[in-house]
């Protein structure tokens, strides 16, 4: 590969560009135009893939092709259509984005007419943890969290930044909670550390459980009127299911309030 300017390359890949759009656009700045097999040697792709690419570019209006000595020449457009291809689209996705909006409430409207509406997401990885996470702060009015947690493996496995914005989300939303947790002092340490400046209206209330028996290692979580977030603390291997099911959302919140009122459980 020829190209001088990578640092531009890597620039482009970021407003959208591929990788092999970005080394054909490039090497075609710096060239001043070439036939496809000089611009394939330059940016160092295969001359199938540099075709390809660059009937693409062609389209979208980023570059140009003339016929010279019956064979096809390509060089740059002006830089300013690029923008106007992206402002095109971002008008296009806001437009879908309006007609999604206003579909919803008949979307949604069918499907409150559906006997069943149980429904099991499955997550997995770091980021499907997140997700989790953010979707009990998806709910539309003010609600009662309750669960059984090894809160101490939380503070390992999530970034610290995405505690402390779900922590805020919380008390922002009006959530209020109450967590059986084991009685260990790691435990204890993320209602110490990440609630402490927490309004006391909207930090949760905990009791300790004899650790040996707190027989899982993972989260349960009854939120909102029908959902239960499910994780395994797996560091190999984070995964976890959101159960969307009234019945068992009261279920799983009877269960808790007799766990809560045991003997076994102390504040």
């Amino acid at each position: 590969m020829n190209i001088k300017n990578e640092a531009l390359v890597k620039k482009m890949e970021k407003t959208g560009f591929t990788e092999r759009e970005a080394l054909v656009y490039v090497s075609l700045l710096e060239l001043g135009g070439a036939y496809p097999s000089k611009i394939a040697q330059y940016c160092g792709l295969k001359r199938a893939t540099t075709y390809d690419v660059l009937t693409t570019l062609s389209i979208r209006g980023f570059i140009n092709e003339i016929e010279k000595r019956n064979k096809l020449f390509y060089q740059i457009e002006k830089p300013e259509k690029i923008l106007g291809f992206f402002q095109n689209q971002a008008a296009k996705i806001e437009e879908s984005i309006d007609k999604t909006r206003a579909l919803i409430p008949e979307i949604s409207g069918l499907f409150g007419l559906l006997k069943y509406n149980s429904k099991v997401t499955y997550y997995e990885g770091l980021d499907g943890w997140i997700s989790m996470y953010e979707d009990k702060m998806n709910e539309k009015k003010p609600y009662e969290m309750v669960g059984f947690s090894k809160t101490g493996d939380i503070t390992k496995m999530i970034p610290e930044k995405v505690l402390e914005k779900y922590v805020k989300s919380k008390a922002k939303l009006g959530v209020t909670s109450r967590a059986l947790v084991p009685d260990t002092p790691e435990n204890k340490k993320y209602f110490n550390v990440y609630l402490k400046n927490v309004d006391k209206k909207f930090c949760p209330k905990a009791r300790y459980i004899d650790p040996a028996k707190f027989g899982f290692n993972g989260e349960i979580t009854v939120y909102g009127e029908s959902k239960i977030a499910i994780m395994n603390f797996n560091e190999n291997r984070l995964i976890g299911v959101i159960i969307e099911d009234k019945n068992i959302n009261q279920m799983m919140r009877t269960a808790f309030e007799l766990a809560w009122d045991s003997r076994s459980a102390k504040e």
